[in-house]
């Protein structure tokens, strides 16, 4: 990690091809976090995740893209399919991108003092 990423986090950029024909199901995805956010919320302590966001772009030859951004503590549990939320959004994915994630390279994090210590806070303790 750089140095500019607190000891003990993971500054994530991910990025998976969007299956052909699949893309208005990406917005259904999408939808269902937003409806379950609260549920989502939950189970951040668990993964160490201090934030997580998702962005989708769509390229010149038309493919569809979706990136996922995340700084997380190294002690984080990642998706537990037991909880009911984390099950529905790995069944989402299954269903709308190509497996696994091509992963890009961190290189700079920057955010206020306080920020970023209580992003690290959360990241070590889940709290």
């Amino acid at each position: 990690m750089p140095t500019s990423v607190p000891e003990g986090m993971r500054l994530e950029l991910s990025r998976a091809r969007v299956l052909p024909g699949r893309e208005e199901q990406l917005g259904e995805w999408m939808q269902m976090l937003h409806e379950r956010y609260a549920e989502c919320q939950e189970a951040l302590p668990a993964e160490r995740a201090a934030f997580e966001a998702t962005f989708s772009h769509t390229e010149a030859d038309g493919s569809v893209w979706m990136y996922h951004l995340t700084l997380v503590g190294d002690g984080g549990s990642g998706l537990d399919t037991s909880n009911p939320v984390d099950a529905a959004h790995e069944a989402w994915a299954r269903e709308v991108k190509e497996r696994g994630w091509e992963e890009l390279t961190p290189m700079f994090l920057l955010a206020p003092p306080h920020i970023l210590d209580a992003l690290a806070t959360f990241g070590r303790t889940g709290t």
